[in-house]
């Protein structure tokens, strides 16, 4: 059975061990940081993108840059600059924990913690707002201490009480420290590109949402999905082909709530992220599901139709799901 994990970035074995990864910098960030520092340079030559820092440090001479021959004028190169450097813009992230609310099951009673996460650098439209309780915080830090124990030795996770969890001050205590235990951890580049990391922020909503996309509840499924996928976008900026499943549910819901155009801007989207990795088992069913919303739009689909005829050809491998049948199967567990 599929994955959502397949199209995980890794130069492993492992395709989520992503505390290995070697990308350059930090979520977002897609190029080396300063002349001569070896080890960004190999980060950047992993992802495919080698270029040079736009400034006085970087080299035109470097590949994928300008040549010192450049046919372009002092206004190309400035505009070719102002794009380079929003490229190589770090996205940064800030956690709060603006609320806490306190909910009662008929066997259990517990606090249920509001985070907030922002981008930091310009205004941020899709801020994340989710809710985990103190057992999921301590799940979270009994599976990063199986990897990065090392790492996060230093980092101090609120203690938990036999009694007083549920006075104000207790929970005014916990909502400051859940917000530190959250920003130290982020300032770890292997935990915050961690799976462990990732899941915590992301994990419930899409499991819920694919949940939804099973049971045909496709409008309550674009609800989650609108909300979690720019988190998901920033927290995987590294590797953005881990939000294609995401994304192919989204041009699935609105498909079936008969969006073609929604649909297609979706898997545009997804389309994208892939970057032409004929060999991902969402490629071709992508593709397929492209052509049909393309034509229907009366958009041009004659140029992929080329693109999942030339993929068949370099690299023959029937697909037999169709792109609902590979969403569907997602987040199982």
């Amino acid at each position: 059975m599929p994955s959502q994990q397949d199209g995980a970035c890794s130069h492993t074995s492992q395709p989520w061990s992503m505390a290995r990864l070697e990308h350059p910098g930090s979520p977002g960030w897609t190029g080396p940081t300063a002349k001569g520092t070896a080890g960004p340079r190999q980060e950047a030559s992993a992802t495919g993108r080698d270029l040079p820092c736009p400034g006085p440090e970087g080299h035109l001479d470097a590949p994928g840059s300008p040549s010192p021959n450049s046919s372009m004028t002092t206004r190309e190169l400035q505009e070719y600059w102002r794009k380079e450097k929003r490229c190589w813009r770090r996205i940064k992230l800030l956690f709060e924990v603006a609320s806490a609310r306190i909910e009662e099951r008929k066997v259990s009673k517990f606090v249920m913690y509001q985070i907030v996460v922002i981008q930091t650098g310009s205004f941020d439209s899709n801020k994340a707002v989710l809710e985990r309780r103190y057992s999921d915080f301590e799940m979270l830090q009994k599976n990063l201490l199986k990897t990065f124990r090392e790492e996060i030795e230093d980092i101090a996770f609120p203690k938990k009480h036999l009694v007083g969890n549920f006075t104000e001050e207790m929970i005014s205590e916990r909502k400051l420290a859940f917000k530190e235990y959250l920003t130290l951890l982020y300032a770890i580049r292997c935990v915050r590109r961690s799976r462990e990391f990732i899941d915590f922020l992301t994990r419930p909503e899409l499991r819920e949402a694919f949940g939804c996309l099973r049971g045909g509840q496709y409008g309550r499924a674009l609800d989650i999905l609108v909300r979690v996928v720019p988190l998901q976008e920033k927290l995987t900026a590294h590797c953005p082909v881990m939000v294609v499943p995401a994304l192919c549910a989204m041009l699935v819901c609105h498909r079936d709530l008969e969006r073609p155009a929604e649909a297609f801007a979706a898997g545009e989207r997804a389309l994208q992220c892939l970057q032409a990795r004929e060999g991902h088992r969402y490629y071709a069913p992508l593709l397929d599901a492209m052509i049909r919303l393309a034509y229907e739009l009366g958009k041009d689909f004659v140029s992929l139709q080329e693109k999942l005829q030339e993929s068949q050809l370099r690299q023959p491998s029937p697909w037999g799901f169709t792109l609902k049948e590979l969403t569907v199967r997602e987040y199982l567990y």
